[in-house]
């Protein structure tokens, strides 16, 4: 156990350290005639997304789909209920200087549920591991078009000059394609992916290290961290949490009301209430996202969670060793 909690808290810390090397050592424009971070970052986003495809189990998802009142849930949470919650602020911050601010957590909240960190926290509290693999799996799925969708009512009332037409062949190319490469793939290289499991962990992880150490060092060759005020970071962080407990005590509420037993209430409130930052990073990457911009759009995501990780992760055990009873 502890050593699950010790990979996860490294890796925040290895957030941490990209931030500070790209405060010391920024990357620069001038540095791509010797190693071209960007395009590396390109290819390793279409990697992840083939890798994403190859594990994908099919016949697992469809197994667990006659399960369809908890997935409704956790989709309707993770793609309506928290949206929902950040729009209603929409007319408070629309035509002010904290516009972008709110975006940037709508940001947060149009985002897919997390894949792996939701399976391992339902499986240490109890839950129905099966239904949280087919939520974390199909999460994703929908948050390809999803995300989006809820981005583009909004991203063309910002100063960001949007390409529609690039953007779709950017989700098609670098998401859409791979995944289906990867799915038509799955049955050969199956045994291979499960093999390597670990390493392809790892890998993730490194392609969002250097998404993170990119857009970081462009903001401080840039000294756009000049117009992040001390109030911008206190509203992301106080809406990102919020935003945490208001989710997580709405889905526990309707998991009761509709009779869901213990494992299928965790299922729900930690498959609902999570984000994802692989999918923040790589749709920052995507969604045409100005350079100068990138920064505030990855502040709550990267907020949200190290919060979720920390908390969720003292949840989960209290759970799963009985000292919580709320979920019962």
């Amino acid at each position: 156990m502890k050593k699950i909690f010790n990979k996860q808290n490294n890796f925040l810390f290895a957030l941490v350290g990209m931030i500070i090397l790209a405060k010391i050592i920024p990357y620069r424009d001038e540095y791509s005639a010797v190693f071209n971070l960007n395009r590396f970052i390109d290819w390793g986003i279409c990697i992840i997304f083939l890798l994403y495809g190859l594990k994908l189990n099919i016949k697992e998802v469809f197994r667990d789909i006659k399960n369809w009142k908890l997935h409704l849930l956790v989709q309707v949470g993770t793609f309506v209920l928290f949206p929902l919650l950040v729009a209603l602020f929409y007319p408070l911050a629309k035509g002010t200087n904290y516009q972008l601010v709110w975006l940037s957590i709508f940001f947060l909240a149009s985002l897919p549920s997390t894949v792996s960190s939701s399976v391992v926290m339902v499986s240490i509290a109890k839950g129905n591991i099966t239904s949280a693999i087919f939520n974390a799996s199909i999460s994703g799925l929908i948050g390809i078009v999803a995300t989006p969708l809820l981005m583009g009512f909004f991203l063309e009332n910002t100063s960001a000059e949007v390409d529609q037409g690039e953007i779709i062949q950017q989700l098609l190319l670098k998401v859409l394609l791979p995944i289906v490469l990867g799915l038509l793939l799955n049955p050969l290289l199956k045994k291979w992916v499960d093999k390597y499991s670990k390493w392809i962990g790892q890998f993730d992880r490194f392609i969002i290290l250097l998404i993170v150490y990119e857009s970081f060092s462009d903001a401080f060759v840039k000294q756009i961290f000049l117009s992040v005020s001390p109030m911008v970071f206190v509203i992301i962080a106080g809406a990102s949490v919020a935003l945490f407990f208001i989710v997580y005590e709405v889905l526990k509420r309707l998991s009761h009301a509709l009779g869901f037993n213990r494992e299928d209430t965790i299922t729900t409130t930690f498959c609902g209430s999570k984000k994802s930052l692989v999918h923040g990073s790589l749709f920052v990457m995507v969604l045409g996202i100005p350079e100068t911009q990138k920064v505030l759009y990855l502040l709550p995501i990267m907020l949200y969670h190290s919060f979720q990780l920390f908390y969720v992760s003292w949840l989960a055990n209290r759970i799963g060793q009985g000292v919580d009873k709320s979920e019962k």
